[in-house]
């Protein structure tokens, strides 16, 4: 409203590290752009947002330095484009959280199941029976139970309990869309800014229209299950996602003015101990697996690492952190994905999580501290 002041639940200097982190991540090793989003879990205030590449206000406002704006019109990796809320991006492993709640509240998985990743499963081609289709783990990772397939991210695990592989049942892919759904992911999450997009989560309709009427297959189960195919998502979707899960199912609606009230929906009909188990299998990643350059000794962290493949040739990648802290009593939820990256590439949307967690431990401590409740909705 003209005249009332506007408050905002952004820490400026911790959303201006954040992009620095993700600044420099970008150019140091190749990523087209990235973004990043810091999340309150129980309220939705937004404590960061950060886009990059961006442009500068005061200089489209003031309108003097004309080659200036006319590089950010010229500029392909789009500027103008709030990658938090209006870019879409395939997830990779960062939505095998949501399959893992599904399965184990469609009881097709008990906690304590193991499932053996020997680095692939092979299922008969639909158009040639005696050729073998083959859907690979990104490596041989043994016998795994729910806490360690997400801890380890393995393929196989999620391919089996997805879409079911000899005697393992899945959850199939009309469950797949209902937990994603269930999460905010591929819907509008009503936060408080310009620009936001739905996305999209593969399913038999969808591929029907996209694809001149070919059928849903087997092996398009498996790859949505592990956040590929068609899925789209975007940042503020999947910081709201793990909040959820951080928070037990309070699917909280994000936003950046501090004038707006606390708004949620509340998941139902998903037993807590579910909750708790997946929760305790990202925590597993950050001690001993794929996130564990977050095991740092300030606090107690939670997350899921991604690398989504892109193209035919998969020659490039987004690479994917989200998760939460503290651990014991959750407050933040945060997501960041760094863009288009070179697939050899090993340093991604972790390292910069790493990097801010190392800035927040000098100029931000309050943030990690696990004794707080000063929220209550």
């Amino acid at each position: 409203t003209s005249g009332e002041d506007l408050t905002l639940s952004i820490d400026a200097d911790t959303q201006s590290a954040l992009y620095g982190f993700i600044e420099s991540t970008a150019s140091d090793r190749g990523f087209s752009g990235g973004a990043g989003v810091i999340m309150n879990v129980i309220d939705g205030d937004i404590l960061a947002l950060a886009s990059f590449p961006e442009y500068s206000s005061a200089v489209l406002s003031e309108g003097v330095d004309s080659g200036l704006i006319a590089s950010y019109q010229r500029d392909k990796r789009k500027p103008f484009l709030n990658r938090v809320v209006s870019g879409l991006y395939t997830p990779g492993s960062i939505v095998k959280p949501f399959v893992a709640i599904g399965a184990l509240n469609e009881k097709v998985i008990t906690p304590d199941k193991k499932i053996l990743s020997t680095g692939s499963i092979s299922i008969p081609n639909p158009y040639f029976p005696e050729i073998k289709s083959v859907f690979t783990d990104w490596k041989a990772h043994g016998w795994v139970d729910i806490r360690d397939a997400l801890a380890v991210s393995s393929n196989v695990y999620f391919y089996e309990i997805s879409g079911g592989y000899k005697d393992q049942k899945g959850i199939g892919i009309s469950n797949i869309e209902k937990y994603s759904k269930l999460f905010g992911l591929g819907e509008i999450t009503g936060v408080d800014l310009f620009g936001e997009v739905k996305g999209v989560i593969p399913n038999p309709d969808w591929k029907m229209k996209n694809f001149n009427g070919e059928p849903w297959r087997l092996g398009d189960t498996y790859n949505t299950a592990i956040g590929q195919y068609g899925f789209q998502v975007t940042p503020i979707q999947m910081v709201r996602a793990i909040a959820a899960l951080a928070n037990n199912g309070k699917l909280v609606v994000p936003h950046i003015s501090q004038n707006k009230n606390t708004s949620y929906v509340q998941i139902k009909d998903i037993d807590e101990i579910n909750f708790n188990i997946v929760k305790e299998g990202m925590r597993q990643a950050v001690l001993a697996g794929t996130a564990k350059g977050l095991n740092i000794p300030q606090v107690n962290i939670a997350a899921k690492t991604g690398t989504a493949e892109l193209g035919i040739s998969k020659a490039r990648v987004n690479s994917w952190i989200t998760g939460y802290f503290p651990y014991e009593n959750p407050r933040y939820a945060f997501t960041v994905v760094m863009e288009k990256g070179p697939r050899e590439n090993t340093i991604g949307g972790l390292y910069v999580m790493r990097q801010l967690f190392e800035w927040m431990t000098l100029n931000r401590p309050e943030y990690l501290n696990s004794d707080w409740s000063d929220i209550n909705i």
